[in-house]
């Protein structure tokens, strides 16, 4: 049976939660960005600790006058974030204002079913709660590499996860760790995640595109998702770069995920090292009978020439699909993440060659464009902050 969460009573008590959740505050500090008298911002901060949602955290210092009290979420409060990719799977237990208390990853292939890949994830939080990190949840979210309908908390028809077309996740998630759920792309929780406690932590308006086994962008207009109509938005790997292209998971050709996303690489990759392109990869591929994307990176650290013109191509052909984006949507900042991201600072500048030559000057000319530092803590980080936006509203 699901257990209750306690939730704010109204606007002004959610608005204080998603205040407190950077941060414990002084009373007075509190009063500095509400817009609320000193007694109703006291009746409702009062009200907070009386149902369990903060706590009282001492006395602030003195600005002049009597110290004021400082408030702090409930010490108590524990999230859970689940982020599914293609070929892993990671889970985390935060805290209140969203610090990551326990993490683990482990391989996991998505297309073994939505079944075993769930039990996978919840059987993961239970070592955390052996472990002591919590005993009940506040809330947990989730992310899976695939298109969601967020309304419904469903995949639809996601190209690389067959057998999760129309899967209840939200559901599944939510009885069995006995707690709210929230459910999207995994691309837009690491968005998510960036805007919480990463390089886009004060920008309100950024891209972010992972570049993994697919290729997704997560859009943030004023500090928020943008999902579009039906929760499709940001679906870039989709975008036809050639019409003579290899065929892409979705049945179309020419995608810019069958030229880059990761298993496009490999495949690249062993066309190099057969042809003799690549010495490097053509003696991984005699010992080991494969070639992944990190293969890929490992070459182009050597200097391998035919695995950096992989890169440089593959980084041209999203430096394409990135530069129209830039030009219609003017963000702030463009950040790379991703698996196949890791191969670094050569793809990253054949990125912001492409963009830089190929967008307005006035949409580039104060546009950073950089790799994510978050590293595999974007996703889990995002996927608490998206339930933490769920349990801190008052609808």
């Amino acid at each position: 049976m699901k257990r209750t969460t306690i939730r704010p009573e109204n606007v002004h008590q959610a608005a204080l939660l998603r205040l407190l959740r950077d941060g414990g505050r002084s009373r007075a500090e509190l009063g500095d960005v509400v817009d609320l008298s000193r007694s109703k911002l006291n009746v409702e901060l009062d009200r907070l600790v009386e149902l369990g949602l903060a706590e009282p955290d001492g006395l602030a210092a003195s600005r002049g006058g009597r110290r004021s009290g400082r408030v702090r979420l409930s010490q108590s409060t524990r999230f859970a974030g689940i982020d599914v990719g293609a070929t892993s799977i990671d889970v985390a237990v935060t805290d209140g204002e969203l610090k990551v208390l326990g993490h683990l990853s482990e391989p996991c292939d998505i297309r073994e079913g939505p079944a075993a890949v769930l039990d996978r994830a919840i059987d993961l939080l239970g070592k955390l709660r052996r472990d002591g990190l919590y005993d009940d949840l506040t809330g947990a979210g989730i992310g899976v590499p695939g298109p969601v309908s967020f309304a419904e908390g469903v995949p639809v028809v996601p190209p690389i996860m067959p057998g999760w077309d129309r899967y209840p996740v939200r559901e599944t998630i939510g009885q069995a760790l006995c707690c709210p759920a929230m459910v999207d792309n995994d691309v837009n929780i690491m968005a998510l995640g960036e805007l919480h406690t990463g390089l886009a932590r004060s920008v309100g308006d950024f891209l972010l595109v992972k570049i993994g086994t697919g290729i997704g962008c997560g859009i943030v207009v004023d500090g928020k998702i943008y999902r579009g109509v039906s929760g499709s938005a940001g679906d870039i790997g989709h975008i036809r770069v050639d019409d003579l292209g290899p065929v892409c998971s979705c049945g179309n050709s020419g995608c810019l995920e069958a030229y880059f996303g990761g298993a496009a690489l490999a495949r690249e990759a062993v066309e190099v090292a057969r042809s003799g392109g690549s010495p490097y990869l053509a003696e991984r591929l005699a010992a080991a009978g494969t070639l992944t994307a990190e293969d890929v990176g490992a070459a182009a650290a050597q200097g391998d020439p035919g695995a950096i013109g992989l890169i440089r191509d593959g980084g041209r052909r999203v430096g394409q699909v990135l530069a129209s984006l830039v030009s219609f949507f003017n963000p702030g900042l463009v950040i790379i993440a991703g698996g196949v991201a890791k191969l670094g600072h050569v793809l990253l500048a054949e990125i912001r060659s492409v963009v830089y030559r190929r967008s307005l000057p006035l949409a580039t000319g104060n546009l950073p464009i950089v790799l994510s530092e978050l590293g595999e803590t974007a996703g889990v980080i995002g996927a608490t902050r998206l339930i933490s936006d769920h349990v801190y509203s008052a609808n």
